[in-house]
């Protein structure tokens, strides 16, 4: 079974558990999307601004040196939205219903996180790092600027300013 395939049967197995669970984005930490089951447009949203919220809440926790960053919650009128890491690469977006039990959604989103951690970091591209000079390849060849034709631009022949008179 393929990542894909396996993370989309975890997020609807995770939606017939939990039926508070109104939508669900896969994302990676650098915002771009994986998997989801809400509409496109607001899952490509969802999934960078869940890189942003994990990216705030990452940089509190070690500001303030109190551990891992753990998950990032987002009450609004009708719901909650609840952001979870999910492998070193991955973020798991949860969009809930008012009336959701968090601690209860959170044991069910680890576990779902820890099957499938292998399927994460999989489905997650390596970054490809810039290209990095060796540094024993010799010097590029260099022509002395003794040896270049001595000439100059032509320049046009501006007119100089001049006060009007008064």
């Amino acid at each position: 079974m393929n990542a894909e395939t396996m993370m989309g049967s975890e997020l609807r197995g995770l939606r017939r558990r939990r039926p508070e669970i109104a939508g669900t984005v896969l994302a990676g930490t650098d915002g771009l999307l994986i998997s989801s089951d809400l509409p496109t447009t607001e899952a490509t949203h969802l999934a960078a601004l869940a890189a942003a919220s994990f990216g705030i809440g990452h940089r509190m926790a070690a500001t303030l040196r109190q551990g891992e960053f753990h998950e990032s919650v987002v009450h609004t009128a009708a719901g909650c939205v609840v952001t979870y890491p999910a492998g070193q690469d991955a973020l798991l977006t949860l969009v809930t219903e008012p009336e959701s039990d968090l601690a209860a959604l959170r044991e069910e989103a680890r576990g779902m996180v820890r099957r499938t951690g292998a399927a994460l970091a999989a489905c997650r591209r390596p970054t490809l790092l810039p290209h990095q000079p060796d540094p024993h390849a010799p010097l590029a060849v260099r022509t002395p600027m003794a040896t270049l034709p001595n000439q100059r631009p032509h320049r046009a022949q501006s007119a100089t300013w001049r006060r009007p008179p008064i």
